[in-house]
């Protein structure tokens, strides 16, 4: 139990810019994250990132990073963060969440997640396979929003940052397999999506 309300009544909201593209000629790129905290300690929260690439999702940093040459996270001024990505490819193509941890809490409210930001690095000739599943990739963001906010609450339960992150992208996973089954094999087909 905690000695004052104050713990319990935590509240974080997450937000991050939908889109971010990089030249072909950028090789390091920041990837901006702001949350508000209302009712919180006044201890530092857990940053957390990970990302969906096309068939898998990866822990990038649960709070730390699996590849500190690759990956470094920035405290900036205020309550904004930042994922530095060095060695820009297009193979870093991908949906970047982050989230917000306010560990010591037990309101459901202190671990939040952004809605993802999407990140395109672009080739000397744009790739139309690429922007097609960037664009598909946005659209499931708005999908995935309601899963990650009801799983994040489970990590009140959950001590490790990583664990609630795996639990977070398995599930999501899941639920992204059970849409591209439901998919039909003509993207110009959106019949399924008039139907939601």
């Amino acid at each position: 139990l905690f000695s004052t309300g104050a713990a319990d009544t935590c509240q974080v909201t997450v937000t991050q810019p939908r889109f971010q593209e990089a030249d072909y000629s950028v090789h390091t790129v920041f990837l901006a994250c702001a949350f508000s905290a209302s009712g919180c300690s006044s201890s530092p929260p857990q940053v957390l990132w990970f990302r969906f690439l096309t068939n898998k999702h990866e822990d990038l940093c649960t709070p730390g990073c699996t590849d500190h040459q690759k990956y470094k996270v920035h405290l900036l001024s205020g309550n904004n963060i930042s994922l530095q990505i060095n060695d820009l490819t297009v193979d870093d193509n991908a949906v970047y969440i982050c989230g917000i941890a306010f560990s010591d809490s037990s309101s459901p409210r202190s671990k939040q997640a952004g809605d993802g930001t999407v990140l395109m690095k672009t080739e000397k000739q744009h790739s139309n396979g690429k922007l097609i599943f960037m664009i598909i990739a946005s659209s499931l963001l708005f999908l995935y929003s309601t899963t990650v906010f009801t799983l994040f609450v489970v990590y009140k339960k959950i001590s490790s940052g990583r664990k609630i992150f795996q639990a977070i992208a398995q599930e999501l996973q899941k639920q992204r397999y059970a849409e591209h089954c439901r998919q039909p094999d003509d993207l110009e087909d959106d019949t399924v999506y008039q139907n939601r």
